[in-house]
């Protein structure tokens, strides 16, 4: 039996014990309450006939009383009896003949008040007709406007055929409620137990995609109770397993990437040892022959060039040594926005020269941070110098710092963006990969560098760009150790 039958079956029992448990409670309230009516109803009645008869009975006119209670009686009163005041028999309409040993005292006390009224139940013979009457026997006490004291007391016989027949038609009615409620109960609890089921089964059919390695799989979350929980849970989890597949991806790249840089190490020291010594050599030869006034100036234009290449090849083996070494962080509190500050400083003079606006926009209060001043400073100089190369004369940079939270790690982000032309689409996953590059001059080393340096500081960079306007780079540092 599935999952989506047995709890239909469940709910159907349980709905129908409750239904017949409220139809009882409900029925049971009803006929209280119609009894508790007919009670002061009948109260209403005698009052009345005592009224009406009032008078008649203050001057002990028996055969006046005997008129108007035979006129009274009906369907619904079935006997009159006056007493008078002392509780002896005093007129009663021709029914009371055959129960006259019964109905001879009445039950009033001698205490009893104007509120004071006595309620009961009988069944007696009706020996005109044969059939059974149910009556309600009510007892009222009579007094005369003022006085305090009572003139005799009146018992109608109320029947209870009339409450009988309002207790059957509320019992049909309370029948047929109660079942419209129960069908629709019953289709309810289909529709719940198809409401339940059927995430159920999504979440049984992601699991077994999960099992086969598609994290990418996600329940769509159609409510907002526990199933919706349990599958914004599935969901979360799922995506927790996506991540953890990623970090492991991406604990294989840092391991090629490391096998990589001991390679290029030992081809960097390669480089330094055989190269390096010559190329200062040259270098130094090419100083003093520029030193001499024996060149003309084609000859020292032709030994300018070859000096300035000299010096891009020892940039590139300083920069190779400097990326392929494992050099340790000089940690010291900063000011994140004095080091950004440094940075501009440096690159202010050509900022001015080509025209570039830089607008700052630095969030107040920003917390120290525990890093490499040098080494940070090196970060946001070759950004800065990247987006001033790609903008046009009269381009602008925007800079702005700011604080957030994340996993209750307290982090600052910084933002260097341009308006140039952008990263293409298809250079942006690999601008950080060691050796690539765009410009004509460049060899490849700065962004990896970069990365390498934030990395280092347990932080992250990425690009954010449109292509066509402008890059954004977003660098983020933690403010306070991961606990």
């Amino acid at each position: 039996m599935s999952l989506q039958t047995r709890f239909m079956l469940h709910v159907i029992v349980l709905l129908t014990v409750l239904v017949l448990l409220i139809f009882f409670v409900i029925e049971l309230r009803e006929r209280d309450a119609i009894f508790e009516e007919q009670k002061s109803k009948g109260v209403l009645i005698a009052k009345n006939i005592a009224q009406l008869n009032l008078q008649p009975l203050i001057q002990w006119d028996e055969e006046g009383i005997q008129r108007n209670i035979e006129e009274q009686v009906n369907g619904e009163v079935v006997y009159v009896i006056f007493y008078n005041r002392f509780n002896n028999l005093f007129v009663a309409t021709p029914f009371i003949r055959d129960y006259e040993e019964n109905y001879r005292y009445g039950r009033l006390g001698e205490d009893a008040d104007r509120e004071t009224f006595l309620f009961e139940k009988k069944d007696l013979l009706d020996r005109d007709t044969g059939q059974i009457l149910r009556v309600l026997e009510i007892e009222v006490p009579i007094f005369a406007g003022d006085s305090p004291s009572r003139w005799g007391s009146i018992m109608i016989g109320l029947s209870l055929e009339e409450m009988r027949a309002e207790i059957r038609q509320t019992r049909f009615w309370l029948v047929v409620i109660h079942g419209i409620g129960l069908l629709v109960g019953i289709g309810g609890a289909i529709l719940l137990a198809r409401r339940i089921a059927n995430p159920l089964k999504r979440l049984a059919e992601g699991t077994e995609k999960i099992s086969k390695g598609d994290f990418y799989h996600k329940i769509p979350i159609t409510s907002q109770d526990e199933i919706g929980n349990l599958a914004q849970s599935f969901n979360e989890m799922s995506h927790q397993l996506l991540l953890t597949r990623e970090r492991m991806e991406e604990a294989h790249r840092k391991l090629i990437q490391a096998e990589k840089l001991a390679s290029i190490g030992r081809l960097a020291a390669g480089i330094a040892h055989e190269i390096r010594n010559p190329l200062t050599s040259v270098k130094l030869n090419i100083q003093k022959l520029l030193q001499s006034n024996r060149l003309d100036k084609i000859e020292e234009e032709h030994l300018g060039l070859s000096q300035k290449g000299i010096t891009q090849m020892e940039k590139f083996v300083k920069e190779l040594l400097s990326f392929t070494r494992d050099s340790e962080l000089n940690l010291e509190q900063f000011s994140i926005e004095q080091i950004v500050d440094e940075a501009v400083k440096m690159m202010a003079d050509s900022l001015e020269l080509k025209k570039v606006t830089l607008e700052k926009n630095i969030e107040e209060g920003l917390p120290q941070v525990l890093v490499d001043g040098d080494k940070l400073r090196q970060v946001f100089l070759n950004i800065l110098r990247n987006a001033y190369e790609a903008v046009e004369e009269g381009g602008k940079i925007n800079l702005s710092l700011s604080y957030f939270q994340e996993d209750s790690i307290g982090k600052i982000r910084i933002l260097i963006s341009d308006n140039g032309s952008g990263i293409p689409a298809h250079d942006r996953e690999v601008i950080f990969e060691l050796f690539y590059t765009t410009k004509s001059s460049g060899i490849g080393l700065g962004l990896a560098n970069a990365r390498k340096i934030i990395e280092e500081h347990k932080g992250s960079i990425k690009v954010r760009d449109k292509e066509g306007e402008g890059t954004s780079f977003e660098i983020i540092i933690p403010s306070e150790e991961e606990k």
